[in-house]
This record gives structure tokens, C-alpha cells and sequence, in this order.
């Protein structure tokens, strides 16, 4: 975990940065108890509004979303370790920047008793942290969205090894694993599934397959919407909302797949922690949930149906058993890599 902690550290911008999006502090919260929450999420401005909204009208409590992106967030609470600003984190891209946060410091042990039960692993999918840092509220999988013009389901590939099938040369995308988060995943996967060796063999084969390596990790599933790639590697649910705004886009679950939750977070020393836990409670309840399932991401709440045609029993054989504390110490050295071979 030393490996993937130091990636936090070597990526503290500058306090300009931080100051960016930082925001106020919560008010009403000082004495741990009811008032204003704060919350800070990386995912779309639009969801996490919509979410925040549904909590006030529930609950009474006002909430303030501060949004950017995952490193920004982490170097932010970093920052304010010792004055902490917000009291939930929210969404990541999955749990490996809550794990990476772990050993940091800025992370309350809280588990909502809606997941009190869970085991901590089921059918490979790491569903919360085992000392309570973070719990998962919704699934993401890594797969392969495609062009529904320009490729049949019958012919998209179904496991990784199609991807190197010589009709796709030129047709593919994926993200830069030096940048996007999602595609480390990808090639971590593949290391633990192959081993090294063959994993950087098949890596090799699959950048010439590639017309582009885009630094974002949504970027291949919007260009397979806009005919620029047959196929693009990203979550499930870049590929069903594109799906959903009309576009000729469908996705495919890979045999065997990264399978993540993406977590909440209760702040260390946030100013109102009893409005954080109300926060995190929320985020599991079938209201928040559904908000969630409207925006295409599975639910992990069981009493709420997905929108698309994921949901976590249809999902869970496909999860590959990733070894947590394997990618966490390898995390910057394989990216490093990555770096050295391609780039």
C-alpha cells in the first residue's frame, strides 16, 4: 500500500489548485451534530446535485457539493487534514483512491447499517472496506462498449483476448493508462490474470490495435458513439448513458472482468459527523439509489431495479478475484511502466 499512497503524495498540486475547489467550510456543523453537510464527489455535477436535492427534501439538512476531479479532492483533504472542510467523499472511478487514502489519515471508520452484514469480499467484489473506511454504493464493470452500426453483438468481442482479433486493428480504443485510472485497472487485471510477462506481450499487441489512447477515461465510449472507434474499452454505465441519449451504442460484459464498487466516505474530524453518516445512510437507501439507477449506474441496494440490463447477480460471475493489496504496491511502478514502454 506504500506504493499507491506515495502516488497521492507525488500528485499534490499547488495550493492555487486546491484553493479551486475548495469552497467554504460547512456551517452549522461544529458540534458534530445536524446543520450543513459537505460533500465532496468527482462524479457528474448534474447526479450529485440531484442526490444532494433528494436529501433536503428528506431530510431537511442542506448539503453542499464541492466537485472536482479524485486527485484534486484527496490533495484537498490533505490539505485540511487538520481543519478538516468536508464530512462525506463520494465516487472515485471504484475503490482504489479510497484505498490508496487509507493509510493517509483523512478517512472516518463508518459502515451504514444497511451494510452491516456484508462480508467484506463476495463472489470477488471487495463490497467495503474491512475496517469500515469506506463503504460501496453502487457497481461499475470494466468492459467494451461498441458501435451498434458498425458492429453486430454477435461479432463484438467477448473476452479480452478478442480484442486482438486482426479486424479490430485500427478500430479499437481504450484510455492512457498514464492517466486514466480506468485503464490501470485494465492493465493490472490482465497482469494478475496472466502474469506480468504476458501481460506486457499483450499490451504490446493491443497499442497497435488502437487508433487512439485518449488521457480520459470516457473518451473511447463517446468516440464509439461518434463512429470515430468499432470498439472502446470504460465502465458500463458511460456506455448506457450514451445509450440512453439515442446514441448506437451497446456494451459487453468481458468473461471475466474487473467488477468495483464505487464507495463512500465519512471525513476524519469533518465538522458534521452526524450529518455525514445521515449522508452516507442516504446514499444506500432505495431513494438514492434510484436516483443512481437513473443515471445508469447498477444499484447495489437489491430493492432497487438497474435500469440497464446489469445488475449485480447478472454481474458478479463475471468478477475477477483482484488482489487489493497486490495493486495497491504496484500501482505507480505499472504505470511507470506503461510510461517507459509507450509513451
Amino acid at each position: 500500500m506504500k506504493r499507491f499512497g506515495g502516488l497521492a503524495a507525488s500528485v499534490l498540486l499547488a495550493t492555487g489548485l486546491l484553493a479551486g475547489c475548495a469552497g467554504g467550510a460547512s456551517e452549522g456543523g461544529g458540534d458534530g451534530k445536524g446543520g450543513r453537510i459537505t460533500l465532496y464527489s468527482p462524479e457528474t455535477p448534474d447526479f450529485t446535485k440531484e442526490l444532494a436535492q433528494k436529501y433536503e427534501e428528506l431530510h431537511g439538512d442542506k448539503v453542499d457539493v464541492h466537485y472536482a476531479g479524485t486527485n484534486i479532492l484527496v490533495n484537498q483533504m490533505m490539505a485540511e487534514k487538520d481543519n478538516p472542510k468536508a464530512d462525506v467523499w463520494y465516487g472515485g472511478g471504484g475503490i482504489l483512491p479510497f484505498e490508496a487514502a487509507v493509510d493517509r489519515g483523512i478517512l472516518a471508520s463508518y459502515i451504514p447499517d444497511f451494510a452491516a452484514d456484508w462480508d467484506v469480499v463476495e463472489n470477488g467484489i471487495k463490497l467495503k472496506h474491512q475496517d469500515g473506511k469506506y463503504v460501496g454504493v453502487e457497481l461499475f464493470v470494466l468492459g467494451f462498449s461498441y458501435n451498434t452500426d458498425l458492429v453486430s453483438e454477435e461479432e463484438a468481442p467477448k473476452t479480452w483476448a478478442d480484442l486482438l482479433d486482426p479486424k479490430w486493428e485500427g478500430k479499437i480504443q481504450f484510455p492512457n493508462p498514464a492517466a486514466s485510472g480506468t485503464a490501470t485497472l485494465m492493465v493490472m487485471d490482465q497482469m494478475m490474470q496472466q502474469g506480468e510477462d504476458k501481460a506486457w506481450e499483450y499490451f504490446e499487441k493491443l497499442v497497435k490495435q488502437a487508433n487512439s489512447i485518449p488521457d480520459s477515461g470516457s473518451a473511447p465510449t463517446k468516440a464509439v458513439a461518434m463512429g470515430e472507434a468499432h470498439i472502446g474499452v470504460g465502465f458500463d454505465f458511460m456506455a448506457y448513458e450514451q445509450k440512453a441519449k439515442g446514441e448506437t451504442v451497446d456494451f459487453i460484459v468481458p468473461d471475466k472482468t474487473p467488477v468495483l464498487v464505487n464507495p463512500a466516505t465519512l471525513i476524519e474530524g469533518g465538522p458534521n459527523a452526524e450529518g455525514g453518516k445521515k449522508f452516507m445512510d442516504f446514499l444506500l437507501s432505495k431513494e438514492a439509489q434510484q436516483i443512481m439507477a437513473d443515471w445508469y449506474h447498477i444499484p447495489i441496494n437489491p430493492d432497487v431495479e438497474s435500469k440497464t440490463p446489469l445488475t449485480l447477480e447478472k454481474v458478479k460471475a463475471h468478477a475477477v478475484d483482484l488482489d487489493i493489496d497486490w495493486v495497491n504496491e504496484n500501482y505507480d511502478r505499472v504505470r511507470n511502466e506503461w510510461k517507459d514502454k509507450f509513451q
